[in-house]
């Protein structure tokens, strides 16, 4: 499948239509319901499997951040054979109280997996906690990066960004 094919299907998969209030308080007429990519196995595999080669060489674990890159990278770790650590937004009071599950990432060059980027700021946040768990980051890998200013923030923040889809490729599959 082309990155053209699977604009195309993220597109018309997720843009929904009917009457949404947008968390800026607009409303809209259209919505793009990215969870509905993340809900289809089909197309979460093939999405995942065209991400493989957009992972760099010598990473040693996927995290996923919650709640959206969680599916994604169990997905990508299922094509990549790399183990998966699946990060929170803070730690749990309860239990393990762990920031992270799943695979260790002290010492381990880590990247982290989100499904969609607008700003960059909780991959920019998680980074940083990431870090100071011991782990090596430097590249985050996105399904679709919504082209709002996130690539460049990430740069400042010392993260590579890289994306399958843009927002301008999935406008463009519409013909």
């Amino acid at each position: 499948m082309t990155t053209l094919d699977l604009a195309r299907q993220v597109d018309a998969t997720c843009r929904i239509r009917g009457q949404f209030t947008l968390r800026s308080g607009r409303l809209a007429d259209e919505y793009f319901d990215k969870y509905q990519f993340e809900a289809d196995p089909v197309l979460l595999d093939a999405l995942a499997a065209a991400m493989v080669p957009l992972v760099p060489v010598g990473t040693e674990v996927l995290a996923g951040l919650e709640m959206g890159g969680i599916a994604v990278v169990t997905a990508l770790g299922r094509h990549t054979g790399l183990p998966c650590a699946f990060v929170r937004k803070e730690a749990k009071a309860y239990g393990t109280a762990r920031l992270s599950e799943g695979a260790p990432l002290a010492d381990r060059r880590v990247l982290v997996v989100e499904d969609v980027v607008t700003s960059g700021g909780q991959i920019a946040l998680s980074t940083g906690q990431l870090r100071a768990l011991g782990a090596t980051v430097d590249h985050a890998l996105c399904v679709i990066d919504r082209q709002e200013g996130g690539a460049a923030a990430l740069a400042d923040a010392g993260i590579v960004l890289a994306s399958l889809l843009t927002r301008a490729e999935l406008e463009a599959s519409r013909g």
